[in-house]
């Protein structure tokens, strides 16, 4: 107890700031987004915006990514495996992926596998701590993640082409197009991944078995100026990967997952005045097969098919005060071997506000209020304040209810299903300040989050495993992060730190979550002078409990793992850059889920091609 009060007095005298250099979420306003609701409604909180040289330093996943930058948690079942995030000291299904301003979430499982994102897809990556539901709808509670492609109405054209080799025949490709004039803008990205994936185990003379994958994703962004009062602008993206899952024992029997996702989107953006109309009508689909046993054609599989349309008019009062009204429609559609075809339709309704008294304080708020047949949604809100008496200081504050729905296993999966349950619901607050000298911040979030109605797969009468509505979980935690930048006689210094205190407990059992650590830290240091640039990544995750009974042998050892980088441009204007990675520079033995080990010390040689 004693740390918990110091951590929370510590957090009341300092606090937010991206880690990557962007402290405000209006700071987006110099890109054309489709996901306004990122840049409008979110200054209240953290909004951490991923500069295009991180993203380069972690290709290709996004668990790489953000593992290495932000202090949310993975629990990863070997390389280039099933990903999971930890954010906030919540589960995977309640951290949002939004992708151009719509959740992309699974309807399935009700989460997405930060190892089947790409990063190098897109242009633009943000990641909003705490809750968004009244934004984003389900499972934002802990945070969300905004992949974004960005437009640009001015002269340009660009091509980019970087190639990585490295460590088990591991291969990673990426070109990018840029075409862009004062009536158009064009982005396209091609990405390729693949790997044997069959790293020796430290202390063991076992190899990683079946781990072989691919993928290949395609990402296209275009927008056209009508004229001077339309924008339409249209978003495509194609997932296609397989994987070998890794054998725990050799002699177990080999497997293969298969998914294939498309996510299509129009935008049509009309300016009348003092009003902004914006219209989004999208398709998306998803869809997997799992061979339990690849030497047989026997698969299981899932299908869903979302169509969706959205509508939101804003209305700007004057320079500083503007509302928002949304109405949106989403129907799910899906079947699948162990699903019956089901469908369902949600009809949501919001309201939001924004303004600024004044250049010291500024407030907004949102409403928002969801009707389908399938569950009872609650009234979702969020209020946020922003206060900054001097130009060295602000303060923020927020408050917010949201929810997960449940998924499409949770209801109908044969046999199991559980067409009474109820959304998970959770409250929660955050409190802090930001204090900015120069070139060096210290910054830290106090947040508290109360969930009810968790959905667990629990056994039954008989021993089936059912879904139902059970636990109440209490979280409590502290981010602090520092960020310092120098220049010296052409030298350029950047160091990034952060550190994140998160307990998660069980109300019932007074019992930490599993796979959620109390404290992880990551640290960046970057140098360049001239053409030369080097990098180097720690990252440390304190231990987690496998079981609900916090079984303190059945733990996940806490581990540390670095990353050091070198690269030089071989001509003048940066058109040909060469680099050298060294990746778990201290060959540490670590996994992140029991009997799932990762790659000990490798390597990557990279080529960037600029055209």
């Amino acid at each position: 107890m004693t740390l918990r009060y110091f951590i929370f007095l510590f957090g009341m005298l300092v606090c937010q700031k991206s880690l990557a250099q962007t402290p405000v979420a209006v700071q987006l306003d110099e890109v054309d987004i489709a996901d306004r609701k990122l840049r409008d409604y979110s200054n209240a909180q953290n909004v951490q915006q991923l500069n295009d040289s991180i993203i380069q330093k972690n290709q290709p996943s996004l668990t790489s990514l953000l593992n290495f930058s932000t202090g949310i948690y993975f629990k990863e079942n070997g390389l280039g495996m099933v990903s999971s995030p930890s954010f906030r000291g919540t589960t995977a299904q309640q951290t949002a992926v939004v992708w151009n301003g719509i959740n992309i979430n699974s309807q399935l499982n009700g989460q997405t596998d930060f190892n089947t994102i790409s990063t190098s897809d897109f242009n633009s990556i943000s990641v909003r701590a705490g809750g968004g539901s009244s934004l984003y709808g389900t499972s934002a509670i802990g945070g969300s993640i905004h992949l974004n492609t960005t437009l640009n109405f001015r002269k340009l054209f660009s091509n980019r082409l970087n190639v990585n080799y490295g460590s088990y025949n591991t291969l990673t490709a990426n070109y990018q197009v840029k075409y862009a004039t004062e009536k158009m803008s064009f982005f396209g990205s091609v990405s390729r991944n693949s790997s044997d994936n069959n790293y020796d185990y430290l202390n063991s003379n076992r190899t990683n078995l079946n781990g072989q994958f691919y993928n290949s994703s395609y990402n296209v962004g275009f927008g056209y100026k009508i004229n001077s009062r339309n924008t339409l602008k249209l978003y495509s993206q194609f997932f296609d990967g397989e994987r070998h899952f890794s054998l725990i024992n050799p002699t177990d029997s080999k497997t293969k997952y298969r998914d294939f996702n498309t996510r299509n989107l129009a935008d049509l953006t009309t300016y009348l005045g003092n009003f902004t109309s914006n219209l989004k009508v999208g398709f998306l689909s998803e869809e997997y097969k799992y061979f339990g046993n690849i030497a047989q054609d026997n698969f299981t599989f899932g299908k869903v098919e979302t169509l969706l349309a959205k509508y939101n008019l804003n209305y700007r009062i004057n320079a500083a005060t503007q509302v928002d009204f949304v109405a949106d429609f989403t129907q799910n559609k899906g079947d699948g071997s162990d699903i019956a075809t089901e469908k369902r339709s949600i009809t949501g309704f919001a309201l939001q506000f924004k303004q600024s008294v004044n250049e010291h304080f500024s407030y907004d708020w949102s409403l928002r209020k969801e009707v389908t047949n399938n569950y009872k949604s609650p009234l979702l809100y969020a209020v946020g304040t922003v206060y900054k008496p001097f130009k060295w200081y602000t303060l923020k504050a927020n408050f917010s209810q949201n929810f997960r729905i449940p998924t499409f296993n949770d209801l109908y999966w044969q046999g199991a299903g559980n067409i009474d349950l109820q959304p998970e619901k959770a409250v929660q607050g955050e409190i802090g300040n930001v204090f900015q000298w120069q070139n060096f911040s210290i910054t830290a979030t106090v947040f508290y989050s109360k969930i009810k109605d968790m959905i667990r797969w629990l056994p039954q009468n008989g021993g089936v495993f059912r879904p139902t509505n059970t636990e109440r979980v209490s979280i409590f935690g502290s981010e602090i992060s520092m960020d310092y930048s120098k220049v010296v006689h052409k030298h350029h210094f950047d160091f990034h730190a952060n550190y994140s205190y998160t307990d998660s407990e069980n109300e019932k059992t007074g019992k930490q979550l599993t796979f959620v650590p109390f404290h992880k830290t990551t640290a960046s240091l970057a140098y360049s002078y001239s053409r030369f640039a080097a990098f180097y990544q720690y990252l440390f995750n304190g231990e987690v409990f496998t079981q609900t009974d916090n079984n303190p042998k059945k733990i996940i050892e806490n581990y540390t793992v670095s990353n050091f980088g070198i690269s030089a441009d071989l001509d003048q204007h940066s058109n040909y850059t060469l680099g050298f990675k060294v990746l778990n520079l201290w060959n540490e033995n670590y996994e992140s889920v029991e009997n799932r080990p990762l790659p000990g010390r490798n390597y990557a040689l990279n080529l960037t091609l600029n055209f």
